[in-house]
């Protein structure tokens, strides 16, 4: 490729529209270049606050922003809606599903990851993943289905209904409880008659020795105290075993298994490259990360240059949670969402400099911000510019950050109107069943 004098028809191909394929993008809207952007969706989701769909708190229009309408003055941007189905380095194409082609002469892979089971892909229909908008509208109708299968009962006991287990004491896994503590205890606690949904039994399991692995012993166990006083139950060093509609079979280090009888499992576990992501792997033989880090399958991330390209492919970029590369202290970067957006925006800036002659830029170094996770109403835990905070500071700090990160200036609004009203009221106006109708004998 050259990287000589400026050629407005240089093509740059961005797979993805996510946190890395937008900041990249917009890293390049002033470069002499024509960009085609490809998602299978035509939005961009802000999957940070998914679990708030998911629970009832947020509609899915709150958190999505349409691509088009994101890059509706950015001229050099053209939005493709299509699934990538391949890429052929030698001829420098992606290959959609619906058989077009797109020709690129710079390629930025800005995919994002899937979901991993663990191998177990059968253990998908009893446990609800939350990568997607169809995810969590799925996993808010089990949820609130669940609710209403436990008032038409008629056996006696703690019914199975009322029974949620979480897989995953990640971030996303301990939002979830505290969100779903939240509703147990206020929003639907006088809403029924014959049950008390406040009697709900909330399981937080984890295969680790703590929740949060991503942070400090001292902000896992604040989170742990904060979950206990919210009612969940925190299970760790636990792995699943199987799922059925019934329940989960786990096993400790012991190899000792016990079984929660549960209709309703939600999945925040693993993640995986997806398949697009393994077909380059397998087109260019490229070098990937040998012990699967921050992903469930072995290999799955690509080994980048510190400039995010892959070896011998300097037109090809990689970035977010595909992208295998280490921090300046030796550690491996996350797949998480700032990691993403830095270097969307730096692999878009290298091309910038390239097609207007600038001086190479200088390896990716990723500044890092902090961690946070939301855990109940003004409850929190936070890791900002290496200070550690809990409680309501951390909490006001998350609601900032969050809203400041919505795409639209639109979404902000509506956002922050509802965070307020569910604040004073505990209520969850999103909290609609709809799609296949939940049936007593199927979680599914």
């Amino acid at each position: 490729m050259d990287s000589g004098s400026p050629n407005p028809l240089h093509r740059v191909v961005v797979i993805g529209g996510g946190f890395a394929g937008l900041s990249a993008v917009r890293a390049l809207r002033s470069a002499p270049v024509e960009i085609t952007l490809i998602d299978r969706r035509n939005f961009h989701l802000f999957q940070p606050l998914l679990y708030q769909v998911a629970t009832g708190s947020l509609s899915p229009g709150d958190i999505s922003s349409p691509l088009r309408s994101v890059f509706s003055h950015q001229r050099n941007v053209r939005v493709l809606m299509g699934a990538a189905a391949s890429i052929n380095p030698q001829r420098r194409l992606v290959m959609l599903s619906d058989g077009a082609n797109v020709e690129y002469d710079s390629l930025i892979v800005a995919t994002g990851s899937g979901t991993s089971y663990f191998g177990h892909d059968e253990w998908r229909e009893h446990a609800q993943c939350l990568k997607s908008i169809e995810d969590a509208t799925e996993m808010r109708r089990r949820i609130f289905t669940a609710f209403e299968n436990a008032e038409s009962e008629t056996a006696s006991g703690v019914s199975p209904w009322l029974t949620f287990v979480i897989v995953g004491g990640g971030a996303t896994g301990v939002e979830l409880a505290g969100a779903l503590s939240e509703i147990a205890h206020k929003t639907l606690k006088d809403d029924f008659r014959r049950i008390r949904p406040e009697q709900a039994q909330l399981i937080l399991v984890d295969q680790g020795p703590r929740i949060l692995s991503a942070f400090s012993d001292r902000i896992a166990h604040k989170a742990a105290q904060a979950l206990s006083k919210l009612g969940v139950q925190v299970r760790c060093g636990v792995r699943v075993n199987s799922i059925d509609a019934d329940g989960v079979d786990l096993r400790d280090a012991d190899e000792n298994t016990s079984r929660i009888a549960s209709k309703t499992v939600l999945w925040a576990g693993g993640v995986a490259v997806v398949p697009i992501v393994r077909q380059l792997v397998a087109a260019l033989a490229a070098p990937t990360d040998p012990e699967g880090r921050f992903l469930t399958d072995p290999k799955g991330r690509i080994l980048v240059n510190p400039d995010l390209t892959i070896p011998d492919h300097p037109e090809i970029f990689v970035t977010g949670d595909v992208a295998a590369l280490k921090h300046v202290d030796g550690s491996w970067l996350p797949g998480v969402a700032q990691v993403a957006l830095q270097q969307g925006k730096y692999a878009g800036g290298v091309i910038h400099r390239r097609r207007t002659g600038q001086a190479p830029a200088g390896p990716f170094v990723y500044s890092d911000l902090g961690d946070m996770a939301v855990i109940g109403r003004a409850s929190a835990v936070a890791k900002l510019f290496g200070v550690e905070v809990w409680g309501w500071p951390a909490w006001i700090v998350w609601l900032f950050i969050h809203l400041m990160n919505l795409v639209e200036f639109q979404s902000r609004v509506v956002v922050l109107i509802r965070w307020a009203f569910q604040y004073l009221t505990f209520s969850r106006g999103a909290r609609l069943i709809t799609g296949e109708d939940g049936s007593k004998g199927n979680s599914a």
